[in-house]
């Protein structure tokens, strides 16, 4: 007898394999079309690039499993660079401190989505689009307007490398390896599923809905402010303008990655997949000099077809 399950996975399975050939295809035709694409110093930047987008896609896949969305990514990126860039002069703190208020930044923010959204009732897109808004505003006004300058090297340093690998690169492969980990062995990670799949279900299981969707919110506040203190390392300074358009590579990593945006299907490894596409995509758009206009298109049109195929798959 076959398990109810086998259909999903092996759609889950085509769909991975899919998106390898995508990525192998992609660059090898940027390879044999470019003379600075397979060249270390261009696949370090790369990697540079895609580990702050990486560690935001991580993040909202726990919320996108729960059938929720969170548009605020890249407000609250620029303003947890900024708490963390003014905590970070030097001499005045140690290393920690200024880390931990920006991540913490993050979780506030992620907090107070999960809170309105559970204990309010407001639709998750309503809340995220009122955060970004808010956030951004925030950011704004603690920082004067300007970039936040400054740092103390002791921080800007952790955009640097730990022998021959970026520390970014390390960050989102621990987040990576965490989530993945957590999702795939603990019961709160399968609880998530449950609660993206069919709410009514999960409550008659005794799994408290609210509780769920709020530590999904949470934790994605908390991985957003990592990714907000470690773009504030790169660029030196906390940037109250960093972060615009960000949520939108995000999600657009999550889906294509075969996240579905009703909840419940998903998965970490489906996500990296997709931030690497989305990465070198990015990258090969560069090298190929294609302008910033037509760029903006043609990601416009791969999250399109990326939520068509999630619809499609759902239907089928």
């Amino acid at each position: 007898m076959t398990s109810p399950l086998r259909p999903r996975f092996d759609r889950d399975l085509v769909h991975r394999f899919g998106i390898v050939a995508v990525l192998l295809l992609i660059s090898v035709v940027l390879a044999a079309t470019t003379d600075s694409f397979a060249t270390a110093s261009n696949l370090t930047n790369v990697a540079r690039q895609v580990s702050i987008n990486g560690i935001l896609a991580v993040g909202v896949t726990f919320v996108l499993l729960t059938g929720g969305v969170d548009l605020s990514l890249g407000s609250v990126v620029a303003l947890s660079g900024v708490v963390c860039a003014l905590n970070a002069q030097p001499g005045e703190h140690a290393l920690w401190v200024p880390i931990t208020l920006g991540v913490l930044t993050g979780g506030a923010c992620g907090l107070v989505n999960g809170l309105l959204v559970t204990r309010g009732g407001i639709a998750p897109f309503i809340v995220t689009l009122g955060m970004m808004t808010i956030a951004r505003g925030l950011a704004l006004i603690l920082s004067g307007g300007k970039p936040v300058a400054n740092m103390s090297p002791a921080l800007t340093d952790l955009a640097g490398d730990l022998g021959p690998v970026p520390i970014p690169l390390l960050c989102f492969a621990l987040v990576t390896a965490g989530a993945g980990l957590f999702l795939g062995r603990y019961r709160l990670g399968r609880h998530l599923y449950a609660v993206g799949g069919n709410e009514q279900a999960a409550r008659a299981a005794g799994i408290s809905v609210p509780r769920i969707k709020l530590f999904a919110y949470g934790l994605c506040g908390l991985l957003t402010g990592l990714a907000g203190v470690v773009l504030a390392a790169r660029i030196t300074t906390g940037q109250p303008n960093a972060g615009q358009a960000y949520e939108l590579d995000a999600i657009a990593a999550v889906v294509i990655g075969g996240t579905s945006l009703s909840g419940g299907v998903g998965g970490v490894v489906g996500t990296l997949l997709g931030v690497l596409l989305i990465g070198i995509i990015n990258n090969g758009l560069d090298l190929l000099s294609v302008s910033s206009y037509y760029q903006a298109v043609i990601k416009g049109v791969i999250i399109v077809g990326a939520v068509w195929l999630d619809r499609r798959q759902a239907r089928s």
